[in-house]
């Protein structure tokens, strides 16, 4: 990726970020829009899907959090084939209370559930994930498709990091590694925009 890419990315975000901000909103209030938060539960409901790219996310937070700054994180998926083909995750991007970025994280598979592709075909599938849609709020998917463009780099580290603990990591006997629950976070890295 290019240096100018990058910068325009950022330029992006940033430009998401400070119109949200005019009306007193920001990317996790756009995205929730006043709905209660549930632990686990999917925002918005049903999850966005850009039927042009395959680029699918959804946000959720846990309880507890991941630590004391993060509120949640948006999961950001490729669905190459269309909404009724595989699955694949690429990044899990946190924010904090008032949506400001956070960190950048990889999980294990069965965190979410995807089909699995190896680290070089999940990078070969970044450039996919580019949200034009209007649901909950284009600011918000054009915000996160900024956000994954311009740590293109660092996500394709995390990503080779997350095989390369995979492929460390012994899981119990008669637990497959993609499986073992005690593994859920596979590569981390904080993250700003500013």
């Amino acid at each position: 990726m290019m240096d100018d890419e990058r910068s325009r990315a950022l330029q992006e975000a940033l430009f998401c970020e400070s119109v949200l901000a005019k009306s007193g909103e920001n990317v996790l209030s756009e995205t929730l829009r006043g709905a209660p938060v549930t632990a686990w539960s999917h925002y918005p409901a049903g999850d966005i899907f850009d039927p042009d790219t395959g680029a699918q996310w959804y946000y959720h937070c846990h309880v507890p959090p991941a630590d004391e700054t993060e509120h949640g994180h948006f999961h950001c998926f490729v669905r190459p084939d269309g909404p009724k083909g595989p699955v694949h995750h690429l990044i899990a991007v946190g924010v904090d209370p008032f949506g400001r970025l956070h960190r950048l994280f990889t999980v294990n598979q069965w965190v979410v559930g995807d089909t699995w592709l190896d680290a070089e075909a999940t990078i070969a599938l970044l450039p996919r994930f580019d949200v034009h849609f209007s649901r909950p709020s284009y600011l918000v998917n054009r915000w996160l498709t900024a956000v994954v463009r311009h740590f293109q780099p660092e996500i394709e580290t995390l990503i080779r990091e997350r095989d390369a603990v995979l492929a460390g990591h012994i899981a119990p006997q008669g637990v497959t590694v993609r499986e073992d629950r005690q593994l859920e976070v596979t590569s981390s890295l904080p993250a700003s925009l500013r």
